[in-house]
C-alpha cells in the first residue's frame, strides 16, 4: 500500500499532509452538501470519491494516535507503577 490516499480511480496527494481534525471538518462538508442533494451526478461521485479518501485518511491517523496511547497500570498501593498498552477492545 502506498502512502498516497486514495479513492477508487483517482489520487488525492493533498489530502496525506492533512491534519485529522482539517480531514474531518472537509469530510463533514461533503457529508452535508451530499445529504442536502443539491449538487449534480457528476459532482457528487466526484466529491463522494473524496469524501472516500478523507474518512480513509482520518482512519489511518485514529490508528495510529490509537497505537501511541498507553494506560497507566495502578500498583497494589493505588499508586501509578508504570504503563501498558492501550486495549481498544473497551
Amino acid at each position: 500500500m502506498t502512502s498516497t490516499t486514495k479513492a477508487p480511480g483517482k489520487t488525492f496527494a493533498d489530502i496525506k499532509d492533512m491534519t485529522f481534525e482539517r480531514a474531518l471538518k472537509e469530510l463533514e462538508g461533503i457529508v452535508g452538501r451530499l445529504e442536502r442533494g443539491d449538487v449534480e451526478l457528476e459532482e457528487s461521485i466526484s466529491i463522494y470519491e473524496r469524501g472516500e479518501a478523507l474518512r480513509e485518511h482520518c482512519d489511518k491517523l485514529l490508528r495510529q494516535a490509537e497505537a501511541k496511547v498507553e494506560k497507566l497500570t495502578i500498583g497494589p498501593n493505588g499508586r501509578p507503577k508504570g504503563t501498558e498498552p492501550l486495549d481498544p477492545g473497551f
